[in-house]
C-alpha cells in the first residue's frame, strides 16, 4: 500500500514537473516580449538625442558587438541619416539634440549631415547642439543647428585645418629595409612615404588645393550660419583659437552654457512642462529610435531599391570578422538583389579609399553586369578614390557631395627588401629554385633589373587599363582622361567640371534618382533593401565559413576589445595595405587614394 501510494506520489510530482517545464519557457517568452516591447514604445512627445563622437563609419558592424563585451560604437552615416530622415515628419519628436564630442572625419560626412539636420528644421524641429570641449569638427557640425550650447567649464579650440605626411625612408633605412616601387603617375603620391624624406611638389600642389577648397567651406557655413563676417571668423581662428566658454558666447561663437544635466532639466520642463525624473524621462536615445519605427524607412509601396554599400578597403578576401570590402561579400550582395523581383533599382553607396588594384577591376566587372539588368546609380560619400572611384563607373548617373575626395586615377607597386636587416642580424638563408624568376619575388633580395622592368611594365598595363575604363564609361578621350588622371586627387566640386561624376548630391538623391530611372510611382516611398546584409554576433560565429568556431569566438573578442581600446583613427586608409606589405613580402598592385583629409 505504501508503495502505491508513492508511486502515485511521484507520478504527481513528475507531473508538476512537466508543468514547471512548460510554463517556465511561456513566462520566459512572455517576459521577453513584454521587455522588448517596452523598449520599443515611445513616449508621446520626446526629444531625440543623437551622440556624435569619434570617426562616423559609413555603416556600423553589427558582428562586433558581443554581448558579454558590449559595444559603445556610435550610429553609423547610414543610420543617423535615415533616423534624422524619420524624425522630420515624426510627430512624436518634439526637438533633436545631437551630443557632440570629438568628431573626427571626412569634409563630405559632415557636410552630408550639416544638409540632413537642416532638412529637420525645415520640418519645423528645432535641433540643438551641445558640445563638451569642442574643435574645428564639432563646430562645423554644430554650426548647422539652431542653437549651440557649450558645456560649463569648456571650450571652443577653432584653430583651422592642417595636413601632415610621415616619411619612413630613413628609419627603414637605418634598420636595414627598403622599398621597390613603380608609380603611375607623378600625382599617385602613396609611394612617398618610402622613397622619400620630403613630400613632392605635386602631394603640395593636391593637399593645398584640397585643404583650400575645405577651408573655404568652413569659414563660408560658419559665418553664413553664426551671423559674423567671414573675415572675422578667420581673424578668430588666426588670432585668438582657443576660447573660454564665457567668451565664446560673448563673440557670438555660443548661444549658452549649461552643463548636461542643467539642458536635460530644462528641456524636460519644456517637453513634459514637469521636473525632471527617473519616472519622467523625456529622452529617446537614436539607437532606441532606430529600433522603433520601420527601418530603414516607412515603405509606401511594394517596389524596392536596393543600396549595396563598399565600405572601407578594398580587398581580395576580407577573412573571417574581417573590416573591407571584398569581392565575395559584393558578389552576394549583388546577387540577392538581383534575384529579388521586387527590387527595381540599385544604388551603390561607395565610402572607400580603394585598395587591391585586381579586386576593384573585378568588382567594376560585376557592377557593370549587375547594372545591364537593373538600373544603378552611385552615391559617393566620403571618399570614393582610386579602387573605389573605378567601381563609380558602372553607374548611369554618379552622386557626389561637394566635399567627397574622389578621383585618384593612378596605380603604384611596393617591394619591400630587407636583405640589409637580415645581415645587421647575422640571418642567413640558402635557396634552391628550378625556374628563372622562382626567387625575385622575395623579401630578401630587391627585384633584378630585369624582373624590375616587368615590374614597373605590370604597374602602366594596369593603369592604361584603369584610363581606358574611365574613358569608356564617362565617354570621354584617352589624352583628356589622362590630363585628369595620373593619380590626380579631386572634391566632389571639381570631380564634376572635370567630368568625372555627373551630380552632386547625397544618398537620398541617388535613391531619388533610381526611383526615376526605374519607373517607379514617385509619389510613394519604396522599401531600401539594405546590402551587405548585416549578420549580428550570433550570426557571424556560427555562419563562418573557414575559420574554426573557436577561433571565430577568439577573432571576434580581439576585434571588439580593439575597438574598444584603439582609437579607429589610428588606423589610416592604407595601414592594413602597408601591414601586409610587410607581412607577406610580396609586391603589391595598389589603387589606394594617397592622402586622408580628416577634419578634427
Amino acid at each position: 500500500m505504501n508503495n502505491i501510494a508513492t508511486s502515485t506520489k511521484r507520478q504527481g510530482c513528475f507531473r508538476n514537473g512537466c508543468l514547471a517545464l512548460f510554463l517556465f519557457p511561456l513566462f520566459l517568452f512572455a517576459g521577453l516580449f513584454w521587455a522588448y516591447h517596452s523598449s520599443h514604445a515611445l513616449p508621446d512627445r520626446f526629444v531625440l538625442v543623437l551622440p556624435l563622437s569619434g570617426e562616423v563609419n559609413e555603416i556600423r558592424d553589427e558582428s562586433a558587438s558581443l554581448p558579454f563585451l558590449p559595444s559603445h560604437e556610435s550610429l553609423s552615416l547610414q543610420e543617423l541619416l535615415f533616423v534624422l530622415d524619420h524624425a522630420t515628419a515624426d510627430k512624436r519628436v518634439s526637438e533633436v539634440l545631437l551630443d557632440i564630442k570629438g568628431v573626427q572625419t571626412t569634409p563630405a560626412k559632415i557636410a552630408e549631415l550639416r544638409e540632413a539636420v537642416e532638412k529637420v528644421r525645415k520640418g519645423g524641429k528645432k535641433v540643438t547642439a551641445f558640445l563638451h570641449s569642442a574643435e574645428d569638427s564639432d563646430y562645423l557640425l554644430a554650426a548647422a543647428c539652431d542653437s549651440i550650447i557649450l558645456e560649463r567649464g569648456g571650450y571652443l579650440l577653432l584653430d583651422g585645418l592642417r595636413a601632415e605626411a610621415l616619411f619612413y625612408t630613413t628609419p627603414l633605412g637605418k634598420i636595414g629595409v627598403k622599398v621597390q616601387t613603380a608609380q603611375w603617375k607623378k600625382y599617385k603620391s602613396g609611394i612617398e612615404p618610402f622613397v622619400r624624406t620630403g613630400a613632392s611638389k605635386e602631394y603640395f600642389e593636391q593637399i593645398n588645393a584640397l585643404l583650400d577648397e575645405v577651408y573655404d567651406d568652413y569659414l563660408g557655413y560658419v559665418s553664413k550660419r553664426r551671423g559674423i563676417s567671414r573675415s572675422s571668423f578667420e581673424t578668430l581662428i588666426n588670432n585668438d583659437p582657443l576660447l573660454s566658454a564665457k567668451k565664446a558666447r560673448t563673440l557670438g561663437m555660443v548661444d549658452g552654457i549649461a552643463s548636461l544635466w542643467e539642458l536635460q532639466r530644462a528641456l524636460t520642463r519644456k517637453i513634459t512642462r514637469h521636473e525632471l525624473t527617473s519616472d519622467n524621462d523625456a529622452f529617446v536615445s537614436g539607437a532606441q529610435y532606430r529600433s522603433a519605427v520601420d527601418w530603414p524607412q516607412k515603405a509606401e509601396s511594394r517596389d524596392r531599391i536596393a543600396v549595396i554599400t563598399l565600405s572601407g578597403m578594398i580587398v581580395r578576401s576580407a577573412g573571417e570578422l574581417g573590416e573591407g570590402i571584398d569581392i565575395e561579400t559584393l558578389k552576394n550582395s549583388l546577387d540577392a538583389a538581383l534575384e529579388d523581383k521586387a527590387v527595381k533599382a540599385l544604388v551603390v553607396r561607395i565610402d572607400s579609399p580603394g585598395g587591391d588594384a585586381l579586386a576593384s577591376a573585378d568588382m567594376l566587372q560585376m557592377l557593370d553586369s549587375a547594372a545591364v539588368k537593373k538600373p544603378l546609380v552611385v552615391s559617393m560619400s566620403g571618399v570614393a578614390a582610386s579602387g573605389g572611384y573605378m567601381a563609380a563607373l558602372a553607374g548611369k548617373t554618379v552622386f557626389a557631395q561637394p566635399l567627397t575626395i574622389t578621383g585618384s586615377i593612378g596605380v603604384y607597386a611596393l617591394k619591400p627588401n630587407i636583405s640589409g636587416l637580415a645581415e645587421k642580424i647575422g640571418l642567413g638563408r640558402d635557396v634552391v629554385t628550378r625556374g628563372r624568376y622562382a626567387d625575385a619575388n622575395t623579401l630578401f633580395k630587391p627585384l633584378e633589373p630585369q624582373a624590375y622592368s616587368k615590374f614597373v611594365a605590370a604597374s602602366g598595363e594596369i593603369y592604361d587599363d584603369f584610363v581606358g575604363k574611365v574613358a569608356a564609361s564617362r565617354k570621354m578621350r584617352i589624352t583628356q582622361v589622362d590630363s585628369v588622371a595620373g593619380g590626380r586627387v579631386w572634391t566632389g566640386n571639381s570631380a564634376l567640371k572635370a567630368g568625372l561624376v555627373d551630380r552632386m548630391g547625397g544618398l537620398f538623391d541617388a535613391i531619388h534618382s533610381a526611383q526615376l530611372l526605374a519607373k517607379m510611382d514617385m509619389g510613394k516611398k519604396p522599401k531600401i533593401m539594405l546590402y551587405p546584409s548585416q549578420k549580428n554576433w550570433l550570426e557571424s560565429l556560427f555562419q563562418g565559413k573557414s575559420a574554426s568556431f573557436s577561433s571565430r569566438i577568439a577573432a571576434g573578442i580581439k576585434q571588439q576589445v580593439l575597438h574598444e581600446i584603439l582609437p579607429q583613427r589610428q588606423f589610416t586608409s592604407m595601414a592594413a595595405f602597408y601591414e601586409m606589405l610587410m607581412n607577406s613580402g610580396q609586391l603589391q598592385m595598389l589603387a589606394v587614394e594617397p592622402c586622408e583629409i580628416i577634419i578634427n
